[in-house]
């Protein structure tokens, strides 16, 4: 894909992961509309990239429905809709998880997601193209101890892209799920894991992103591990 004049819409994109995504389309110059909860993070950095930007939720699915409404008004199109919120919280054993925090990051990591899906389906349905982007992680790939929650949030969200996927099969519409390793972003804010320093640099990982997605047939499902010599 030629990503530029391409509309590109992000969630979660006032910092980590999604800065740097927003950053590596915006130098492809895509029409770029980043998304958070954080209006303040969104101004400086809708700023710096000369792009658009839309306060929002994606835990709330009116949110999300204004966000697509607000890139169709400003730019006329959907093209590439990067599904990228996600939270963690601290790694805890399966009695020691905080459940109602669990909860919440269902809430974001999985239904936030669904919620942008349906958000751009319309749109995309009614081009006869687009690209969706769901970010979900090698945690969703097989289970891992003191991760259970984030896991399953993330097991649940990559069973969802390969169902959409199918369903989208003959529309035009492509259904990526992205799978990065462990990322140095603030994910990890309240506790870093061990190895924190050896965890991948976001920016590395969305140019590799973009250069899968600018190939004549990209990988729907693009793997991003860590090197193995500095795998925790």
């Amino acid at each position: 894909m030629n990503l530029e004049g391409k509309t590109v819409v992000i969630t979660g994109a006032s910092r980590g992961f999604g800065e740097a995504l927003a950053k590596a389309f915006a130098k492809k110059r895509a029409n770029v509309l980043i998304s958070a909860r954080s209006e303040s993070e969104l101004q400086q950095l809708a700023k710096k990239l000369k792009c658009g930007y839309f306060k929002a939720d994606v835990t709330k699915q009116d949110e999300m429905n204004a966000l697509a409404e607000k890139a169709k008004e400003k730019f006329g199109a959907i093209d590439v809709w990067v599904n990228n919120a996600g939270i963690f919280i601290p790694k805890a054993g399966v009695g020691e998880t905080d459940w109602p925090r669990a909860h919440e990051m269902m809430e974001t990591n999985f239904f936030g997601m669904v919620y942008g899906c349906l958000a751009a389906l319309p749109q995309m349905r009614k081009q006869g193209s687009g690209v969706i982007m769901n970010v979900l992680s090698t945690a969703s790939l097989e289970g891992k101890t003191k991760i259970s929650a984030y896991s399953a949030t993330k097991f649940a969200a990559k069973g969802f892209t390969e169902s959409l996927r199918l369903e989208e099969k003959e529309s035009g519409i492509q259904v990526f799920g992205i799978y990065p390793g462990g990322m140095q972003t603030h994910l990890f804010d309240e506790g870093k894991p061990d190895g924190f320093g050896e965890y991948m640099d976001p920016v590395k990982v969305a140019r590799k992103v973009i250069k899968n997605l600018e190939k004549e047939k990209p990988k729907l499902d693009l793997i991003i591990r860590r090197p193995k010599k500095q795998s925790a």
